[in-house]
């Protein structure tokens, strides 16, 4: 999905600038008085205890803080029409604590600010789990665990609706004068990079900002995950579409604080929502319906 490159030389000096930038956001769905005082009665669930009954787990009713970018359509971002914070990791969330027992905040915060924390000793004080399609590779494993992959992604090129002059990614590294954009920070951008060089690739903070350059005639293509690439494709169908063949494959996960207790629980929900087809159903309602 979002194939985030874990800026390791950064992690302590960004968590510290950063943490100031994170704020709850309203878990969909969530509203009144009687959700407040739940919530306000109950612990981070890094701090919950966790039981068994017949092989299944429960964490007991507690809070599992969630970090989104709210940036990243269509796993988590800002609804224009509605001004709610919806996606894929939203609904996924939601049914991860209908099936062991908790309840879901979400935290907004940067990019940085999530993986710094993650990655760092103050990560079970923060946050609990972090979601924003998260490529799984050893070397991040080497700080932050992972969940098991609950999607894979191919990393693809994003063109204009009209785009005549190449169809696979080896025609565009073939001229020269064809800009590619990405995401600052992403295993996109190294592929990216891979693809035609570092003088050829313009990065931007967010996918978004770098999907409006294309559209804009800024750059001639953006490299991006075929299912992030569906939701901007279903967002802007007059404007854009992937086009040629895979650059790369990647599988996708939450990631943990090292060592974290929950990452058992949260395995055995997503496995339970593969097995019964739950998970299948709600990447149908986000990215095969957002082609359409």
């Amino acid at each position: 999905m979002k194939s985030r490159y874990l800026w390791i030389a950064l992690w302590a000096a960004v968590a510290v600038l950063l943490l100031g930038a994170c704020q709850a956001v309203q878990t969909p769905g969530s509203t009144g008085e009687a959700a407040a005082e739940a919530a306000a009665e109950a612990v981070p669930c890094n701090r919950a205890e966790i039981t068994e009954t017949d092989g299944a787990p429960s964490l007991n009713g507690c809070i599992l803080r969630v970090a989104v970018e709210n940036a990243y359509q269509p796993f988590n971002y800002i609804d224009p029409d509605s001004g709610k914070a919806v996606g894929y990791d939203y609904d996924i969330f939601a049914e991860v604590c209908a099936r062991i027992d908790c309840q879901v905040e979400y935290i907004e915060t940067s990019w940085d600010a999530m993986v710094a924390v993650m990655g760092g000793e103050g990560s079970f004080d923060t946050f609990d789990v972090g979601a924003d399609g998260i490529t799984i590779t050893e070397e991040r494993a080497q700080h932050v665990d992972f969940s098991i992959p609950y999607i894979t992604s191919q990393q693809l090129l994003l063109v204009r609706i009209d785009e005549d002059r190449f169809t696979q990614p080896a025609e565009f590294a073939a001229d020269p004068n064809l800009l590619v954009g990405t995401q600052l920070g992403t295993t996109n951008y190294d592929a990216a990079v891979g693809l035609v060089g570092e003088d050829r690739v313009r990065a931007y903070d967010q996918f978004g900002p770098a999907v409006q350059a294309l559209i804009n005639g800024d750059v001639d293509a953006v490299v991006i995950d075929n299912v992030a690439g569906l939701g901007y494709v279903g967002a802007n169908s007059d404007k854009v579409k992937l086009t040629g063949d895979p650059i790369v494959g990647e599988e996708l996960g939450f990631i943990f604080g090292k060592g974290s207790p929950l990452v058992a629980p949260v395995d055995w929900a997503l496995q339970q929502m593969m097995d019964d087809g739950k998970l299948d159903e709600l990447y149908q309602k986000w990215f095969i319906t957002e082609q359409q």
